[in-house]
């Protein structure tokens, strides 16, 4: 049994919509992929060259097969992806084919550019063992408190479920993004459930902080020290 993660499809109304509302909601939490460096972003060992860009892409689009990375030498594929400013991690998809070409885990490093896969060989600052997800229905929690300031993020597949080569499809990332632009501080808050977010803008004149929230669920608002725990989305 995969660890981390939940397959619980629990009906209370908190989670109640419709698959357009639903596909809405998770469209605008996961455009953050708009938030990578795309310019300087790495795929080692895929088959064909800039493929690995191509699978960060709208949520909405997470199920055309037409863009794809696939390895080329072996199994393994390593992401080295720099940000435009400094995030917070709160969640990952990964979205394979329903065979044994998905990668079967995922390991995380935190603020090491330009890995190469020996130095993928050390300790990974969190790792999940996953589940075949075609359809892009399970979200991956990192530890919040590990992977908050981060600024380059590597993702490193180092095996599926017993192909010769790993092909993935869509790979989404919710997150918290803060940076600076020019004189200006420009702070975005996206969580998961409820579509809640903050965005604040600092001036010479003043301050002015928008905040906004769809579908609001209590358990939003408790302690975000909750980590490591896997959600299904409904």
């Amino acid at each position: 049994m995969p660890h981390g993660h939940s397959h619980n499809h629990g009906q209370d109304c908190g989670h109640e919509a419709t698959d357009v509302d639903h596909a809405l909601e998770m469209g605008i939490e996961y455009s953050l992929f708009k938030k990578i460096d795309m310019d300087n972003l790495e795929c080692l060992n895929e088959e064909l060259e800039g493929s690995g860009k191509k699978v960060f892409k709208a949520y909405e689009n997470r199920l055309n097969h037409a863009d794809f990375v696939q390895s080329d030498a072996d199994e393994e594929l390593l992401f080295n992806i720099p940000f435009t400013g400094n995030i917070k991690l709160k969640g990952i998809i990964i979205v394979g084919a329903n065979d044994n070409t998905h990668p079967n885990k995922v390991r995380l490093f935190k603020n090491r550019p330009k890995m190469t896969f020996d130095d993928a060989r050390a300790k990974a600052d969190q790792e999940f063992e996953l589940t075949r997800d075609p359809r892009g229905e399970i979200e991956y929690s990192p530890k919040v408190v590990t992977f908050s300031s981060v600024h380059h993020l590597s993702l490193h597949f180092p095996s599926n479920f017993g192909d010769d080569a790993t092909r993935i499809y869509y790979i989404g990332e919710v997150m918290i993004i803060e940076f600076n632009y020019n004189e200006k501080i420009l702070t975005s808050h996206f969580l998961y459930k409820g579509l809640r977010g903050e965005f604040s803008e600092s001036h010479y004149h003043g301050v002015t902080i928008c905040t906004y929230e769809a579908r609001p669920n209590v358990s939003d608002h408790k302690n975000e020290a909750f980590d490591g725990v896997n959600r299904t989305i409904q």
